[in-house]
């Protein structure tokens, strides 16, 4: 795509020879998934860097030192692919991995996104089941999430009723 954008030329409604894809066209088409490029993600990442960077200069109480750690875990992987710091499931605090969990789950479901409906449960649920299989989260703590009814009170709760569905709990952990 890349070669053919920048290769290929044609003439605009002024007769001007042009690209036939501009720089910005392409960063577009070559999106694998989702809707945004490779630099609008390197920019929508770095608020977890200065999340840490702020947590990490406030004075926190003996008992609350962790809570950067756990703060900026919430985007890293169980496979070492998550960002900032590429940290795998081994290199992570269960806290930090639940935080993961919690984060893509509020995501998913959350009906208060200007650019997006929260999703039925099922669907949510569903994709976490593949975020699971695919090292993304942590595969116990999401099966002690869905055995404990976790989703479901939270979902009782905050979610729209409409949102509610029925979950096979049984395909999700199995």
């Amino acid at each position: 795509m890349r070669d053919i954008g920048s290769r290929h030329k044609w003439r605009d409604v002024n007769a001007v020879e042009t690209e036939f894809l501009t720089a910005d066209e392409i960063d577009n088409l070559a999106i694998r998934a989702g809707t945004l490029t490779q630099k609008e993600r390197e920019i929508i990442n770095y608020h977890i860097v200065a999340t840490i960077k702020m947590l990490e200069h406030l004075p926190w109480p003996k008992h609350l030192t962790k809570v950067p750690e756990y703060a900026g875990g919430h985007h890293e992987r169980m496979d070492g692919k998550g960002y900032p710091k590429g940290l795998t499931r081994e290199q992570m605090s269960v806290q930090a991995r639940m935080m993961g969990i919690a984060d893509i789950f509020e995501a998913l479901t959350a009906r208060d996104r200007p650019y997006k409906q929260g999703m039925k449960l099922s669907q949510a649920m569903g994709i976490m089941a593949k975020f699971k299989q695919g090292g993304h989260i942590d595969p116990d703590l999401f099966d002690v999430f869905v055995k404990q009814g976790v989703y479901r009170r939270y979902a009782e709760q905050f979610l729209d009723p409409v949102q509610i569905d029925a979950v096979d709990e049984a395909a999700l952990t199995g």
